[in-house]
């Protein structure tokens, strides 16, 4: 039996049916190497574990639908990076540069560690980006998929958040740069998307609008409402701060009205989604609580915006998720299910769960879509209160009724 899409209680009433699209998945197993180590949140084994479900279950032909990456040159992150920076992460994974020097580039927390190939598997994943954004400026492709990517907070001179180069930036400044493109990028990560919006704050070629729990509670401590650009770029920023424990109903009404108007305002010719599933209950960086009931309905929304205002140009990004046997896989699997038009069963595979099953873990979930009694609608009234004053405050700056 497929999930039925067709009758979620949050607005997408009636199932969104585009053409056949032609999609595929940046994969390469070199990215495994961006690793931080076995006690960091972000796992390399997500990636073996949600690429294993889509094969699993048969919606992913990996010999024909792989956008297989190579990595950025220099010229290319330089789109967005310091030449010194990228400099100091080759210097750093051979340990080259140590103390005060590592640390003035964000190398040396536990965030960002160096580590072995740091420089070649964060490229990697950066190329993985900029081939994606020219297959479908080219029309080679309609949509692209890089789970692996979504690295959002790295900055133009320093890394932060777990994130070296800064892939769905370069997607998008390879857009702008080589096709002359308008980019607009909507990210539901738990955390603000920082990097993005401050590489792109003055430039007008780009509307960056931010999903992510308030940066009063959480990393990276930015992303308030305030936050709208400067210069030429003022009003191409927008930011929707969520009070700890929102759950569904609350961000999903946020979501509804504030993308789809301003996708029509700016008019892009590619849409850029980060789909981090930290926000999911689960997960144990942050304070969110929304089921994959949401991951749902944000990507059938944004597949239609594609079809509607971008004639189909769609890259999307895995992004963040440290729940990575829970929740990572199963939010791949919606989102390739849905850029792909094929449909999920309701039970997750039983060889799949066989496989990745472990004893002194918490038992995998049986289902794509969470259980009713997964959250409990603990102040959910003084929550979705907070949640929609901020809404009517984003709303009124932007200039939406």
């Amino acid at each position: 039996m497929a999930i039925d899409l067709s009758t979620d209680q949050y607005g997408s009433k009636v199932p969104f049916m585009p053409s056949l699209d032609r999609v595929a998945l940046v994969y390469h197993p070199d990215l495994l190497q961006y690793d931080f180590g076995p006690q960091h949140p972000l796992r390399p084994e997500r990636i073996e574990l949600g690429l294993d479900l889509l094969s699993t279950l048969g919606i992913w032909e990996a010999a024909e639908e792989t956008c297989l990456p190579r990595a950025a040159p220099d010229a290319v992150l330089e789109l967005i990076h310091d030449s010194a920076y990228i400099a100091a992460v080759r210097a750093g994974e051979l340990g080259a540069l140590r103390g005060s020097e590592l640390g003035r580039f964000g190398l040396t927390s536990s965030d960002n560690p160096p580590f072995p190939n740091m420089h070649y598997a964060a490229s990697l994943v950066a190329g993985g980006a900029a081939e994606a954004a020219r297959a479908v400026m080219r029309r080679d492709l309609d949509h692209v998929f890089h789970p692996a990517g979504g690295l959002h907070h790295a900055q133009r001179r320093r890394a932060s958040g777990f994130c070296i180069y800064n892939d769905p930036a370069l997607a998008a400044a390879v857009a702008v740069e080589e096709f002359g493109a308008r980019v607009a990028y909507v990210d539901f990560d738990c955390h603000h998307g920082d990097g993005v919006q401050w590489l792109f704050y003055d430039d007008p070629s780009v509307l960056t609008v931010s999903f992510h729990e308030s940066g009063r509670f959480l990393f990276p401590g930015t992303g308030g409402v305030e936050e709208r650009g400067e210069g030429e770029g003022w009003e191409y920023a927008a930011n929707v701060p969520f009070i700890p424990f929102t759950q569904d109903g609350s961000w999903l009404q946020a979501v509804h009205a504030l993308v789809p108007p301003l996708i029509e305002r700016f008019a892009p010719d590619l849409l850029l989604t980060v789909h981090g599933c930290d926000t999911h209950v689960f997960d144990p960086l942050t304070h969110l609580c929304l089921t994959t009931e949401a991951f749902v309905v944000q990507a059938r929304l944004v597949h239609e915006l594609a079809h509607t205002h971008c004639q189909g140009r769609w890259v999307a990004f895995g992004s963040g998720g440290y729940d990575w046997r829970r929740v990572v896989p199963r939010s791949w699997a919606i989102v390739w299910s849905e850029m792909s038009g094929r449909p999920l069963p309701r039970e997750l595979p039983s060889a799949w769960l066989a496989r990745w099953s472990r004893d002194e873990l918490e038992p995998l979930p049986r289902y794509f879509r969470d259980s009713p009694d997964t959250v409990h609608p603990v102040r959910q009234d003084e929550i979705e209160s907070a949640n929609r004053e901020t809404l009517a405050e984003v709303m009124r700056a932007a200039g939406i009724e």
